[in-house]
């Protein structure tokens, strides 16, 4: 697969290459990160797919058919960029609100519940 043929560059093949270095590890286990990292690359394709759709629907209201060169050559206008980065932000928000929740019980001043809960039960 080429890039309309004009590079010459095969995406795929370039998609498949290993990166320099070591993987960066969050984890203690590496599972996890390869799990997080697989997530995330599903989440990035599920965002270019809503954005083809998007791109579809816009072009079937518009003119009430469409083909792949209408699609490939679609460039949104102002208020259906700014429409898209909105549905973005909010789909984003989504995925990562479990990592938002963890980071804001880190930097949080309240102990956790269960410090609470051992509190009240003591007393």
């Amino acid at each position: 697969m080429t890039d309309n043929g004009d590079r010459g560059i095969d995406w795929v093949e370039r998609s498949g290459k290993r990166a320099k270095g070591r993987r960066p590890e969050f984890f203690e286990d590496p599972a996890v990160d390869r799990l997080y990292s697989m997530t995330l690359a599903l989440a990035a394709e599920v965002s270019a797919l809503r954005e083809r759709q998007d791109t579809v629907e816009r072009l079937l209201n518009e003119n009430g058919t469409l083909s792949r060169a209408d699609i490939e050559a679609y460039e949104p206008d102002k208020a259906a960029a700014d429409e898209r980065g909105l549905a973005t932000k909010a789909y984003v928000a989504r995925i990562m609100r479990g990592f938002q929740q963890a980071a804001e019980a880190l930097e949080a001043d309240d102990p956790p519940i269960m410090d609470w809960v051992e509190k009240l039960s003591k007393d």
